[in-house]
């Protein structure tokens, strides 16, 4: 199967999507834009959203579920809101459609004109603010901590599966507060979140920064990013949270008396990651073999796979072993399917992205062993019968350290510091990565060298410290450093 796919050497676009496809991912539908996402991806989405929902519900957060239309006049109530969302907006006009008069199947009834067109959510904060005008009165009101597990449409035109389609899954939370600091240390909040779960979970090393102004989400007065490094040596923009300010509260006059009977408007934030993850999982860890995934967000933790096929000796052994393991919660799938044979077997699962598999034939058993292979160094090694489950155990940890320390290797290994902007550009062409330079703060500067490289702005990390220097592109003062980087 790995000989279907494309190196990463050859052509890093192709070699993805041959990962997407053949693991069994996702594909494309015939909504151009859009894909279908199969039930292996899916359970790889569901592993995320319920390790993320758990975790939002541990910093006081519940669900909830918004309307998927929204008015067209709410979107124009908040000016850089609308600016930023204008050209990917969705719209729908008709609420009817006819049989065609001349039999041409059915066409949109000319009388059933909508009065106000309506949006397919881009995202939600404008439904959800005129709805917070309702719920929020007094300062006993807040915070209002509300998340939403929901699909969104943003109308892309060059799409690529699961890192930009048109439609797409995510969270949202929409949070309102009594003053400004809480709103901001609400947002660094879920932007630690967003980043435990991709350092903890994903294995995927990522930085915490905020977003100059030119690239912050439209509405927003600071947006907080983590950013993490692909193989191809692009960054991917992982997870954002924004400081809305009083943007949104002013805009649908949600509005609260405070402690002192004063009236105010409220403040707000909101925060998402979406399916990209996966497109990240894939891109962080994958090699020319097919998938890898990190243990706790794999479906299947380990493969138990009879050989040449199965016999009662080896079923008792593979359920004895399936039992021990689904007592410590791993998920453990006996393939004894007699239709397809162990070598085949073996190529499937290490295209899925199976962190282990077991092999068990006669000869082994009669020595007391097993043979386990590692998805993500391809090693193989005897293993007895009697250490078995610990064994397992033990490597599913082994494994996800590896991956994490591996991938945070290579992203350490291409975060360069350069002086000045010929070192920038052979930085950025020939070693590819995270360029650290100084920055005079402008957004003239940051658009000449993203027309002149390609590069943007990823963040400005949150653990930087203030120094003086001289701006990469245009020589001014500055007093910061910023990442930059060709991103997704």
């Amino acid at each position: 199967m790995s000989k279907e796919i494309t190196s990463r050497e050859e052509n890093y676009s192709a070699w993805y999507t041959d990962i997407v496809l053949k693991a069994g991912l996702a594909e494309h539908s015939a909504v151009k834009g859009c894909m279908v996402i199969k039930p292996y991806g899916y359970a790889i989405w569901e592993k995320m959203r319920d390790q993320l929902d758990l975790m939002f519900k541990e910093t006081g957060h519940v669900n909830a579920y918004f309307p998927l239309l929204i008015p067209k006049s709410f979107l124009s109530k908040e000016a850089q809101h609308v600016d930023g969302f204008a050209k990917e907006c969705a719209v729908v006009t008709h609420h009817r459609l006819m049989n065609d008069p001349n039999g041409n199947g059915v066409v949109v009834d000319p009388d059933a004109k909508l009065e106000e067109e309506l949006i397919i959510r881009p995202t939600s904060e404008t439904i959800i603010w005129n709805t917070y005008r309702d719920w929020i009165k007094s300062y006993r009101d807040l915070p209002l901590l509300i998340n939403q597990w929901a699909n969104v449409m943003r109308w892309e035109m060059r799409t690529r599966l699961f890192l930009r389609t048109a439609e797409f899954l995510w969270q949202e939370g929409h949070t309102a507060h009594a003053t400004a600091e809480e709103a901001i240390a609400e947002s660094r909040t879920m932007l630690d979140v967003y980043a435990e779960f991709a350092e903890n979970f994903m294995a995927m090393p990522v930085i915490k920064g905020v977003k100059s102004e030119n690239e912050r989400f439209a509405g927003a007065i600071d947006t907080y990013t983590i950013e993490a490094l692909m193989q191809d040596g692009k960054a991917l923009q992982a997870g954002t949270s924004h400081f809305l300010g009083q943007n949104f509260a002013k805009a649908f006059d949600v509005r609260f008396l405070n402690d002192k009977n004063t009236d105010e408007y409220v403040w707000a934030t909101s925060w998402g990651v979406s399916t990209r993850l996966i497109g990240g999982l894939i891109m962080t860890h994958s090699d020319d073999h097919g998938l890898v995934l990190p243990p706790k967000l794999a479906p299947i933790h380990a493969v138990i796979v009879p050989i040449p096929k199965a016999s009662a000796e080896i079923d008792d052994v593979a359920n004895n072993l399936t039992a021990q393991l689904k007592q410590k919660g791993f998920t453990v799938k006996y393939d004894n399917d007699e239709k397809r044979r162990p070598g085949f077997k073996f190529a499937e699962y290490e295209m899925k992205g199976v962190p282990i598999r077991i092999g068990i034939g006669a000869r082994d058993l009669a020595n007391g062993e097993v043979e386990m292979a590692r998805r993500d160094t391809l090693e193989k090694s005897q293993v007895k019968l009697d250490h078995l489950a610990q064994t397992v155990e033990e490597t599913l940890e082994a494994i996800q350290q590896n991956l994490y320390a591996r991938s945070k290797a290579y992203r350490d290994h291409h975060i360069t510091d350069v002086r000045n902007f010929d070192e920038f550009k052979e930085v950025l062409t020939q070693k590819g990565g995270f360029v650290r330079a100084f920055w005079d703060g402008t957004t003239e500067t940051e658009e000449k060298i993203k027309e002149m490289t390609k590069a943007t702005i990823r963040c400005i990390p949150l653990d930087s410290k203030e120094e003086e220097g001289v701006c990469v592109y245009s020589g001014k003062k500055a007093n910061q450093k910023a990442l930059f980087a060709i991103a997704y």
